[in-house]
């Protein structure tokens, strides 16, 4: 798209390739190098890092609605040139969410510093590593129009999850952090929504391209399908307390903790710390 030439990291798709690797790659060496060494606090590290991310998350949010209603897109399907001046405006907002899952590669940075390797999944490396490159193709072809409704969702989101996340390096706020099972319910929820929205473009079609609009819904399905699975197993599979009480310290602490004791992001506890 002519609009975003000459937009920072947007002209060569090497910088986001290389930026990728050099992530990927400080998970493997980043372990090796902490394996022998004690973990990290990084509490105030975490406070500024999740407090940043969810005023640039609010930002995002506020900014695409005010856009998008500027432009009178249409929720149901929206083209990439019919809103004029707000649909520059939107391709900016969604620059700043392209740039803001480079920044959310810390999330998996502060796991290897806080030596909570249980907690780099495959769902979670999958869903840092695609997302900044998805989203490097949609900047360049699709950088508005239908291509707002993801990040407006996921802007509100994350206002929530990294608040909680923010909230929860501070001890005394982690017995009013009861709501962690239903934020992974609106994650599905957010990709169920974008999905639904997706495929309303492609039956009833306004010019925006469909090869987009299928590729867009295949990925989200991935999503879906991985956080299923996440959920089952965090809450549904949970060990009764009697065979946590039961199972042998030898087997099962790890790094200090018990196994089942974390959370899925920013290496942060979610239960009690194993006696």
């Amino acid at each position: 798209d002519t609009r975003v030439r000459g937009w920072f990291l947007l002209d060569s798709y090497l910088p986001t390739f290389f930026l990728t690797g050099a992530y990927l790659l400080c998970i493997w060496l980043g372990n090796k190098f902490m394996k022998n060494r004690p973990p990290f606090s990084l509490r105030p590290h975490l406070i500024v890092y999740n407090l940043g991310i969810t005023l640039l998350s609010f930002y995002m949010l506020i900014e695409l609605i005010l856009a998008t209603w500027e432009g009178g897109y249409n929720l149901q399907c929206q083209n990439l040139h019919s809103a004029g001046e707000a649909d520059i405006r939107v391709a900016k907002v969604l620059w700043w969410y392209y740039f803001s899952k480079v920044i959310e590669f810390m999330d998996t940075i502060f796991f290897v510093l806080r030596k909570k390797s249980s907690q780099i999944t495959f769902l979670h490396v999958y869903h840092h590593a695609t997302m900044f490159n998805i989203w490097w193709c949609v900047l360049n072809w699709i950088p508005c129009g239908q291509s707002f409704f993801g990040p407006t969702l996921n802007s509100f989101i994350h206002v929530l999850m990294y608040s909680y996340y923010g909230l929860s390096v501070i001890p005394s706020m982690r017995k009013y952090l009861w709501w962690k099972k239903y934020l992974t319910q609106a994650q599905l929820i957010q990709f169920l929504l974008t999905i639904v929205h997706t495929l309303s473009a492609a039956v009833k079609p306004c010019g925006f391209p469909f090869g987009c609009l299928m590729f867009q819904s295949s990925y989200m399905a991935t999503l879906v399908i991985l956080f299923i699975n996440f959920y089952i197993k965090t809450y549904r599979k949970a060990p009764s307390r009697t065979a946590v009480k039961e199972t042998p310290v030898t087997t099962e602490i790890k790094n200090g903790f018990h196994k089942d004791c974390f959370t899925a992001a920013n290496g942060l506890q979610n239960n009690k710390k194993a006696q």
